[in-house]
Formats: C-alpha cells, sequence, structure tokens
C-alpha cells in the first residue's frame, strides 16, 4: 500500500469513526411513493448514527405529487433544477442527423446536465473523507454519473423487482450505469441472484427496514379492511376493486378503507360506482399517520401489480394485521409465508383475492392468529438490524 493509499484510508477511518458524509439522491425529495418515504427514513436512522446526511433530489414534482414531510428535519435537502428537464428524444436515422433545432435542444439539455452534476460535485467536494452516495433511483444516477466522485462510495438501488425493471428501459439502463458503481444492491437475494445470472457482477440485496414497530399488535375489532398506496396503475387499486366486488355482497357491514392519493382517483371512484360498491368504499386520501390507519382495521389488502419490498407490507405486519395480496414479486414472498402471517393470490387473479379476503373476513380466530404471527415474524427487519447492516456494508467497501 503507498503512503498515498494509507494516508486516505486512515483518513477515512477516522471520519466513518466521527460519521460519514451520506448523500442519498433519488428523482425527486419529497414525491409521493415508498422511494421517497424509505429516503427520509434511511436519513434520519443514518442521522441518529452521527452520520451527516443530505438528501439530494434532480427534479421538483407537481403539487398534487407531493409528500409533505415534517418540519425542522435534521438533515439537508437539496433539488437540483427548479423545474423538471425537458425529456431526452433520440435522432435516429438521417432525418434526426438533419434536425439541427432538436440537436441544439439536446445540446443545450446535456450542458444543463452537466451543470446540475458539477452542482452535486460541489457538494461532495464540501464533504469529509469516506463519504457514501446512495443512489436510490437508476433516472438520477445519470446525473450522478456525470459528477466527480472520486473518493466516494457510490451505491446504485433498484427498489423493483428484477421482473419489473425488464418490462421497461429501466434494466436497459441498469445495465448502463450500473456495472462501475462500487455495489447494486436490490431487495431480496431472489432478485440478486436474477441480476447476477444476467451478467452483473456487483449486485447484492438490502431490504427496507419498518417504520415502525408498536409495543402491541392492532385490536382487530373493527369491520375494516384497509389498503394504503399511491393511486397508480401498477398499485392495482382498480383489481382491488373488483375483487372487493365479490367479496363486499357476503360480508355487509364491511368496509374497504383506501388511503392514498393519484390522477387515477376519479377514474378509481367511477369504477367503484360501476360496480356498484359505492357505498362500502371509504375513499380517505393520504394520511401522515399510517400506523394510526391501521391500527383502526382488522384486514390489509394489496392488490399491486409489481412491487419491490413493499413498505406497506412492513407496516400492515408491524400493525399485526393479516394480509391478503398478490405474490406478484420476490420482496411479496420475502415478507409475507402464505398461510402463517398472511394470505397470498396469483398476480391478477382478484377471485382469488377476494377468496382470501373472505377467509379472513370470516374468521376472527384466523385473522388474530396470522396477525399476531405476522407481528413477531416482521420484526427480523428492525430499523436497528438494518441499519447496522448498511454500516457493515459501508465499512466493507471501504477497504
Amino acid at each position: 500500500m503507498s503512503q498515498q493509499t494509507a494516508t486516505a484510508t486512515a483518513t477515512g477511518q477516522d471520519a466513518a469513526a466521527d460519521g460519514r458524509d451520506v448523500f442519498l439522491v433519488s428523482n425527486s425529495v419529497d414525491e409521493l411513493g415508498g422511494v421517497t418515504t424509505w429516503s427520509h427514513q434511511m436519513a434520519r436512522l443514518f442521522s441518529d448514527r452521527g452520520h451527516r446526511v443530505h438528501v439530494v433530489g434532480i427534479t421538483p414534482v407537481a403539487e398534487e405529487l407531493r409528500q409533505k414531510l415534517p418540519a425542522g428535519l435534521p438533515y439537508a435537502t437539496t433539488t437540483l433544477y427548479e423545474t423538471h428537464p425537458a425529456a431526452a428524444r433520440g435522432l435516429s436515422g438521417i432525418k434526426g442527423r438533419l434536425n439541427a433545432p432538436e440537436r441544439r435542444r439536446q445540446a443545450a439539455r446535456r450542458a444543463t446536465m452537466q451543470a446540475k452534476a458539477d452542482r452535486f460535485g460541489d457538494l461532495l467536494r464540501a464533504a469529509r473523507p469516506g463519504g457514501v452516495v446512495i443512489v436510490t433511483q437508476i433516472w438520477a444516477m445519470e446525473w450522478v454519473a456525470l459528477a466527480d466522485t472520486k473518493g466516494f462510495t457510490v451505491i446504485g438501488m433498484s427498489h423493483e423487482s428484477f421482473e419489473a425493471s425488464q418490462k421497461s428501459s429501466r434494466a436497459r439502463r441498469v445495465r448502463s450505469y450500473y456495472p462501475e458503481v462500487d455495489r447494486m444492491l436490490v431487495l431480496t437475494p431472489e432478485d440478486a441472484d436474477l441480476w447476477i445470472r444476467s451478467g452483473m457482477n456487483n449486485v447484492a440485496s438490502m431490504p427496507n427496514p419498518l417504520p415502525f414497530m408498536p409495543a402491541s399488535p392492532a385490536p382487530r375489532t373493527e369491520k375494516v379492511v384497509a389498503s394504503v398506496g399511491r393511486l397508480s396503475f401498477e398499485k392495482g387499486v382498480d383489481l382491488l376493486l373488483d375483487a372487493w366486488a365479490d367479496v363486499a355482497p357476503l360480508h355487509p357491514g364491511w368496509t374497504l378503507r383506501i388511503y392514498g392519493a393519484g390522477s387515477e382517483e376519479p377514474a378509481l371512484r367511477a369504477h367503484a360506482a360501476g360496480l356498484g360498491v359505492e357505498d362500502s368504499v371509504e375513499w380517505m386520501g393520504s394520511t401522515a399517520d399510517v400506523l394510526g390507519a391501521l391500527t383502526g382495521a382488522s384486514v390489509f389488502a394489496q392488490a399491486s401489480r409489481a412491487e419491490g419490498f413493499p413498505i406497506t407490507l412492513l407496516e400492515a405486519m408491524a400493525a399485526g394485521l393479516p394480509v391478503a395480496a398478490f405474490d406478484c414479486a420476490p420482496g411479496v414472498r420475502e415478507i409475507v409465508t402464505h398461510g402463517e402471517d398472511g394470505l397470498l393470490a396469483r398476480l391478477g387473479n382478484t377471485m382469488e383475492l377476494a377468496g382470501q379476503l373472505d377467509r379472513l373476513m370470516s374468521d376472527r380466530a384466523l385473522r388474530d392468529r396470522l396477525g399476531d404471527t405476522a407481528f413477531r415474524d416482521v420484526q427480523r427487519y428492525s430499523s436497528a438490524d438494518i441499519t447496522d447492516r448498511w454500516e457493515e456494508l459501508f465499512s466493507f467497501l471501504e477497504r
């Protein structure tokens, strides 16, 4: 080891002993959704361990898609753009190459991207040695890749399943931007194996931590099925309503409470009316008190078309609710053991999901058994244990 390398390593170790500089970089600082919830949860957990944390977003989001953050955050936040940047478009073929206005527009876009990446680089240069950059979304990595990250450990994350990534352009961008990062992290060992078999050799897994851990499970006395999540296509609220239309007539007096907001809400309300279940569905909007919402229910339902490692399932199980969910991703199977702490249905099979809801709504003893087991089992994802794993990874990658 050279004297220069030894000095740099010792300096990094000193910084780690006093807490590291940790940058969490996402598409947005405050967009509604699980990645934002995860980012701010980890920012607080790292801050509590003595690390100096900075949450960085690339662009702002529209007001209706914005998550309300608490006042007095114990860490800094920065958004690189004041408005959303123009989308990139291809210049294929002769016609594209001869499109001078579009070529000028793209050149201006690239120059602006570099300027924003340089702004992020300025934040890094003000940090101590031994710092870590955690890029939570592949789109944000396009800016981090343009910045000078020399001397920093760079970790790239994918918060979705391997299968969901392959169905979008994100898989191509993962293979373009993540091979050179110090570690690519996915949410389950099953997804890590799939990425490794596809040719990525720097992949490991890291689960999401519990957002909270109550002292006791919910009473499960209310005739309420709860659902929490964005009102968007991938969250499958339309499929949940289809299942509810099958099961609700069997259980008069039960209510489906849907917590969440999004552009799909008008269409979903119309869908509920078309199914004739509008009287048994309550649209609760977004809530800052997820635990309170779950404590007032007896069953949790999730009908997502795609997931990574769904925080909402962790939250429901931490509250002691039995869950009925589509088996839509390895992350769901990692969290829920069918028949022990929840019930799973085949993806898209709304009749099967309705059947699982019917079992839980009909049988108080089953609800209590699965809910109590869920409350115990989910503690393996405690925030302390997951933060320990992150800090061990920081130290390992620094060596």
